[in-house]
C-alpha cells in the first residue's frame, strides 16, 4: 500500500469549517470517479460523502441566515429589527 492508499485519520465532520468539508468531499467524489478504491471502501467513502455534504448544506443554510438577517436590519432603524407579520 503506497502513501496515497493510506488511510488518513478523518476528523469528526461535525468539526471541520465549510471549506475543509468542501475540500475533502471534492477529493471522495474525484477517488470514486477513478473507479479504483474496492467495494467496503467505496461504501466507507459514500457514507463520509454523505456526511460531508450534509454538513457543507447546514453551514450554507446557516451563513443564508446570517446574511438575511443583516440585509434586514440594515432596513430597518438603529436598535430595532424587522418582525414578521404573519
Amino acid at each position: 500500500m503506497n502513501d496515497k492508499q493510506k488511510p488518513k485519520p478523518q476528523a469528526p465532520v461535525d468539526s471541520l469549517s465549510f471549506e475543509l468539508a468542501l475540500k475533502e468531499l471534492e477529493d471522495i467524489v474525484a477517488r470514486l470517479e477513478q473507479g479504483e478504491v474496492d467495494l467496503e471502501d467505496s461504501i466507507a467513502l459514500y457514507e463520509r460523502g454523505q456526511a460531508l455534504k450534509a454538513h457543507c448544506e447546514a453551514k450554507l443554510k446557516a451563513a443564508e441566515g446570517r446574511l438575511e438577517k443583516i440585509v434586514l436590519n440594515a432596513g430597518s432603524p438603529a436598535g430595532t429589527e424587522s418582525m414578521d407579520t404573519v
